[in-house]
């Protein structure tokens, strides 16, 4: 019976390198990106300012250290539902999933939207 693959120790800090660099350059309204892992998921949070906490979103590793699953963090239910990045698939880069998330959170709509390709 297969199940879900596990995430090698390197796709882990690659995955934390990435969502914290992002955030870095796109999200200054958080001081932290913080990625935990259970299984073959990864759940990112961010951290404001104020030092609170904000869960943003859960990404569902799938074999390439790339693309991944994506779930938004629903406050309202306290819990992920997976949902579609704006492009409309259901998996993507984690800058993407991290953008969508603090798009949403942060209340920045232009966080879906991508400049056109020359």
């Amino acid at each position: 019976m297969g199940g879900m693959p596990k995430v090698p120790e390197s796709t882990k800090s690659s995955l934390a390198y990435k969502l914290s660099a992002r955030a870095r350059e796109r999200w200054p309204q958080l001081t932290d990106v913080e990625v935990t892992h259970r299984a073959g998921f990864a759940y990112v949070t961010g951290t404001m300012a104020d030092g609170h906490h904000l869960p943003l979103c859960r990404l569902r590793y799938g074999g390439s250290a790339s693309i991944w699953g994506f779930s938004i963090y629903r406050a309202s239910h306290g819990d992920y539902q997976p949902s579609m990045l704006p492009s409309g698939a259901t998996a993507g880069t984690p800058e993407d999933a991290l953008d969508t998330a603090c798009g949403l959170y942060l209340g920045d709509p232009t966080a879906w939207i991508r400049p056109p390709k020359d």
